[in-house]
């Protein structure tokens, strides 16, 4: 059974240790700096929401999810007040089991109880070229805005 628990000392270590197939590496960020990230935002009172992915006691992946304040000045306008899909990765050994789309589903239920102001949507930033990623996301309702941040195509998903 898939399930999304927290980051903690029990867990850092399976879950920094999980990483994606040499191919698709230049995709992604690693899930040790992924973590490092998120606690110097919250550190910084930014919001991250770590978490492993788990199959029983399997770990099988990661997901990050963060939300922008609607005075950031760094972000395109469309992503200011909203959350955003920080980061999403299955492991090797387990990807195409259906593990990305079972976790993005629970994650994006999980975010839309948070009361964070009037978020409207969920964004991400994407390469075009990952394929992957495109169909995860297209599937459980992402679309193109026609925006991009640094050089990566912004997709929204309605959160209401």
């Amino acid at each position: 059974m898939i399930d999304l628990k927290k980051i903690v000392h029990q867990n850092l270590y399976d879950i920094a240790n999980l990483s994606v197939a040499e191919e698709q590496k230049h995709f992604i960020t690693s899930n040790t700096d992924s973590i490092m990230q998120a606690y110097v935002a919250i550190t910084n009172h930014g919001v991250a929401l770590p978490f492993g992915i788990y199959d029983d006691d399997t770990p099988v992946g990661f997901i990050m999810f963060g939300y922008t304040p609607k005075d950031s000045i760094e972000l395109p306008e469309v992503t200011r007040g909203n959350y955003c899909l920080w980061r999403i990765m299955i492991d090797q050994r387990y990807q195409n089991k259906g593990y990305g789309k079972a976790a993005l589903e629970m994650g994006i239920a999980y975010i839309k109880q948070l009361a964070m102001g009037t978020s409207q949507y969920c964004w991400l930033c994407y390469q075009p070229e990952n394929e992957v990623t495109v169909q995860l996301c297209r599937s459980v309702g992402f679309h193109n805005c026609g925006e991009k941040y640094n050089n990566k195509n912004i997709a929204l998903l309605p959160l209401r």
